[in-house]
């Protein structure tokens, strides 16, 4: 089997214990919660979940980014994923005494987003080390697949083993990190990265990546506009709520809602593999995300099981393709020597978006309860887009992507 295929059989399998675990944690920790506290309470539970991951994101991904362009990208991304394999275990044994304390859920959550503060840059690194600059486009949303494949049947699967046994799904996750780690090792394209010429020490070499970033301004315009749109229209943490207490569809209906938004996204990105976008990226960038906002505005006010799932699977559609464009004029954008710390700073707004989003939307819900919640990020959403395509002319202007 050739690398390209391993790298891409082991993300899709990584990407699918984690959907699985993710899912299983997030029903698990509502579940618990609400037993004694309304839907308002309980979903700052959900918010904690997302903070416990991205505090240690937030502490550990620009030094992991330095370590990706000075040490072997695929042995860190190789330990990382043995890491996320034994959160998995961990969380298997709290299931099977029964109902675990929440700060115990919590706390194997932190340890996995440190895990996964390692494993983002190196594996975004070693992407073009395997496929080679000219076939990136391409590459990325064949990769793109792989990770819409996991999210899809992930989330599906996670409901419904999490509708049986809880305990089951945590044991499949751990199986599956297993899978990915024997796809990694048995890759054999070296990891190495090129030696940096500057020959700076990892304090400065974190500097110069915020430093490169802060400079160009199409890289850190559509890593910025990713973190403020997702931070505040993500809907990952506000599904179980929904498919709970509103929509009234269980943890089944709660994994198909999930899958909804990847179904779409798989879709676009197939589409991408075949007939990638290659001019006017920035206008279909900035276009994209504002149908990511206005989908998640009529997600809110849906009280049919059927079309909030539509409205998710167009949502999804609609991020693939600002993903796409994303990751494509980053990786065009960067040297090699120094693609592990940018990496690093677009996988920490990433990770501020999707994590610290999920606290966001746990205040939110709070303050809001989860329509309102779902209604304001919406709207916030699409007037970001407006405020960024005015503030950040030549992102919106970015024409080739080849």
């Amino acid at each position: 089997m050739g690398d390209f295929r391993l790298l891409w059989l082991g993300r899709l399998v990584a990407v699918l214990g984690i959907q699985i675990q993710s899912s299983a944690l997030l029903w698990q920790v509502y579940e618990i919660a609400r037993r004694d506290h309304p839907i308002e309470q309980a979903s700052l539970y959900l918010g904690l979940v997302g903070l416990c991951q991205f505090l240690p994101l937030l502490a550990f991904t620009l030094p992991a980014g330095a370590m990706a362009d000075r040490r072997d990208r695929k042995h860190t991304v190789t330990l990382s994923i043995i890491f996320e394999g034994m959160c998995a275990g961990a969380f298997l044994m709290m299931a099977l005494h029964g109902s675990p304390p929440l700060w115990g859920l919590l706390a194997v959550a932190a340890v996995f987003g440190a895990a996964r503060a390692f494993l983002a840059p190196a594996s975004q690194a070693f992407l073009p080390m395997v496929v080679g600059r000219k076939a990136l486009p391409p590459a990325i949303a064949a990769q793109s697949i792989a990770f819409q494949t996991g999210a899809i049947a992930g989330p599906a699967l996670g409901g419904v083993i999490v509708g049986l046994n809880v305990p089951l799904a945590y044991a499949s996750a751990m199986a599956l990190f297993l899978v990915a780690v024997a796809c990694f090792l048995l890759i054999r394209t070296k990891g190495k990265p090129q030696v940096d010429p500057s020959k700076l020490g990892p304090v400065q070499q974190v500097r110069e990546g915020l430093a490169y970033v802060w400079k160009t301004k199409i890289v850190l315009g559509a890593i910025s506009l990713d973190l403020v749109v997702v931070l505040l229209a993500g809907v990952a943490l506000l599904t179980p709520i929904f498919a709970r207490d509103i929509l009234h569809v269980g943890a089944i209906g709660f994994g198909l809602l999930r899958a909804s938004f990847g179904v779409g996204a798989l879709i676009m990105a197939l589409y991408l593999s075949r007939f990638p976008i290659v001019r006017h990226g920035g206008r279909w960038m900035f276009g994209a995300v504002a149908v990511f906002g206005l989908c998640t505005l009529v997600f809110g006010l849906s009280k049919s099981v059927w079309l909030s799932g539509a409205v998710l699977f167009l949502g999804g559609a609609a991020d693939m393709i600002s993903v796409n464009i994303r990751q494509t004029l980053i990786q065009l954008a960067t040297p090699d020597h120094m693609r592990g710390r940018v990496s690093s700073v677009s996988m920490l707004f990433i990770g501020a978006s999707n994590e610290l989003g999920e606290a966001y939307s746990g205040v939110a819900v709070r303050l809001l309860g989860p329509i309102g919640a779902a209604v304001v990020g919406g709207f916030g959403a699409l007037a970001a887009t407006g405020v960024w395509a005015k503030v950040f002319p030549d992102l919106r202007k970015a024409n080739r992507l080849t």
